[in-house]
């Protein structure tokens, strides 16, 4: 009681010379709130279920691997990873077969 936290993520690929965009077509899925109410799940492990979610649909649905970032916020949404309080990127292997 008390003890419940608020993190907010944004899951974006990269879009040219325009910098970043939200991922795919479904961007409600990949933006959201994430309520943590054990102080061990922090923004790390908020990035790590988005991440697994990321993946189990990829694998389902066969969409491929694509470049992607997912940003994880305290309380509110920033701007972008300069202000997150974690942010991880996953690139496809290129040397993959």
């Amino acid at each position: 009681m008390g003890t419940e936290k608020g993190w907010v993520y944004r899951v974006d690929e990269p879009h040219g010379s325009q910098g970043w965009r939200p991922y795919g077509g479904h961007s409600e899925r990949w933006r959201g709130t994430i309520t943590a109410v054990d102080p061990e799940e922090d923004a790390e492990y908020v990035a790590a279920l988005v991440v697994t979610d990321l993946v189990t649909e990829r694998e389902v649905r066969g969409g491929g691997r694509r470049h992607v970032r997912v940003i994880v916020w305290e309380d509110e949404e920033g701007d972008g990873p300069e202000d997150a309080a974690f942010t991880v990127e996953i690139q496809p292997d290129i040397d993959a077969e």
